[in-house]
């Protein structure tokens, strides 16, 4: 029982500490061209790339994160924009708030 009980505060542990809640500013783009299609002049591009299915994606700088909830950056895609949330590992990220 003990051991049990051990793992999952361990677990629970690593999961808090993985988990980086703030607010980053960066650009709305897609998974087809990832970090290197993304800026003022891309906005059409992303927005004709996702309308073929591709993913919208949060860009910061040469790092491109997986949105968990892409509903909520649908109105923003191209565009440059500042996210509250928390980012999960290293490549996801979950919006709590989005803006212009």
């Amino acid at each position: 029982m003990k051991k049990y009980f051990l793992m999952t505060v361990l677990f629970i542990s690593v999961a808090v500490f993985a988990a980086d809640t703030g607010k980053w500013t960066g650009y709305i783009g897609d998974s087809h061209c990832g970090s290197s299609g993304t800026g003022d002049g891309h906005a059409s591009c992303a927005k004709k790339c996702i309308g073929e299915g591709y993913k919208p994606i949060f860009v910061v700088g040469d790092k491109a994160y997986a949105i968990t909830n892409p509903d909520k950056a649908s109105k923003y895609v191209g565009d440059k924009v500042t996210i509250t949330g928390e980012i999960v590992g290293d490549s996801v990220i979950t919006i709590t708030k989005i803006s212009k």
